[in-house]
């Protein structure tokens, strides 16, 4: 039997019991997880590329088009928490068909909208249904795998996000630009609905009860001294790794790059993140966690260190698949951790490490935001290879500390 520590595992019932996993995660289930997380970042991140085409085919101006992709952002991370807690009172594979289903029809609504306000709140509803994917997927395998082994299917599901980021970057950009911008949308439609089907054959685990009252599992996550801690880990990752690199391809267009070779130099960064990801399960048991995260830490550093030097199409290319490697070693070890803090209330576990990680990329943005506007990159660049080292500090100690 295989059970998780956590400060809080106990609920109003009694006392809880272990959760007795499978005894191990079957390939065609991971395949459908991963599925499923690379269609929410490609559904994510497909916007990004087309706004200008987008506002020119519907006669929008661009600020209003603009609309559209932070209504995602904020639906998405919004419902975060509330699919979490839905996970754990409903299960994780229910959940993720609902969610999918929903989504796929959202999706179709975008491509099929007629003008930029209905595109928004289409994109929004798309946002608020994806959200669930990520979540759900990992705290699935938190269930079924035993912590020891955890991280190596996290780090496939991680390969498969930076690979949905990816695609989502580059695949829409070509569609949109050769064939239509609603062509784009109806990609991520069809594979969420064929997906929301798929997965009716995958067994809901049993879960460890968190309790009887509807918000049990927020009072599990937040009465646990090591999540709080996990999820100020996330905040300043969520900032370093995630908000900081947004400024990869606004640093190469700044000296006159086209948009088209500063994209392809960002998606290096999914390259990077998928080409160590095979490296990383085979140290997983090898080298200690604290260790994994240090090495990702240092290749973060290296990599904004590069970036404050040189935003040349080289430096930065290379500053890119560091981040990509780094995110790989130091993210899955932190996101594994994160699985295990608090077994009965793990998806709202999950879902808050989440809303953390991504508040703190948009904190980074907005404090950064003055700097960019001057084209200030290199110290923007300073500024996170400077952050990395408490970043890293403070993941590899805490993960040492927390048995």
């Amino acid at each position: 039997m295989f059970s998780d520590r956590s400060v809080s595992t106990s609920s109003p019932t009694g006392p809880a019991q272990p959760t007795e996993p499978v005894p191990a995660l079957p390939a065609r289930s991971l395949r459908l997880l991963r599925a499923a997380g690379l269609i929410s970042n490609f559904d994510r991140f497909c916007i990004a590329p087309m706004l200008l085409i987008i506002a020119d085919r519907l006669g929008a101006d661009l600020s209003k088009v603009v609309l559209a992709a932070g209504g995602y952002y904020l639906a998405y991370g919004l419902m975060q928490p509330v699919w979490g807690l839905a996970g754990d009172r409903l299960g994780r594979i229910r959940v993720m068909r609902f969610s999918l289903a929903a989504g796929s029809l959202a999706a179709v609504l975008s491509a099929l909208a007629p003008n930029a306000e209905t595109l928004i709140v289409a994109r929004a509803v798309s946002g608020a249904c994806f959200a669930a994917c990520i979540p759900a997927s990992l705290s699935h395998i938190g269930d079924v795998v035993p912590a020891e082994r955890r991280q190596r299917p996290l780090t496939d599901l991680m390969t498969a996000f930076a690979l949905g980021t990816a695609l989502g970057t580059v695949v829409a950009g070509v569609l949109a630009h050769y064939v239509s911008w609603r062509a784009v949308f109806l990609l991520p439609a069809l594979l969420a609905g064929y997906l929301s089907h798929a997965l009716r054959r995958l067994p809901e685990p049993a879960r460890t009860p968190s309790g009887a009252g509807l918000l049990t599992p927020f009072r599990i996550v937040l009465t646990t001294r090591w999540m709080w801690y996990v999820m100020a880990v996330a905040l300043l990752e969520g900032a370093v790794m995630l908000g900081f690199l947004t400024y990869l391809a606004p640093a190469l267009e700044a000296r006159g790059v086209p948009a088209a070779v500063a994209g392809a130099v960002s998606a290096l960064y999914g390259v990077g993140a998928m080409a160590s990801a095979q490296l990383v399960k085979k140290l997983v048991g090898r080298w200690s966690p604290a260790m994994l995260i240090a090495a990702g830490g240092a290749q973060a550093a290296a990599a904004y260190a590069l970036a404050t030097v040189s935003r040349s199409v080289p430096a930065l290319g290379v500053a890119a698949l560091l981040l990509g490697t780094g995110w790989s070693f130091l993210h899955t070890t932190v996101q594994s951790w994160a699985t295990a803090v608090t077994p009965t209330a793990r998806a709202t576990g999950v879902a808050m490490f989440g809303v953390s990680l991504y508040g703190g990329s948009a904190l980074a943005g907005s404090l950064t935001a003055s700097a960019a506007a001057h084209h200030e990159y290199g110290a923007i660049f300073a500024a996170a290879a400077v952050l990395t080292i408490p970043l890293t500090f403070a993941a590899a100690v805490g993960r040492a500390r927390w048995r």
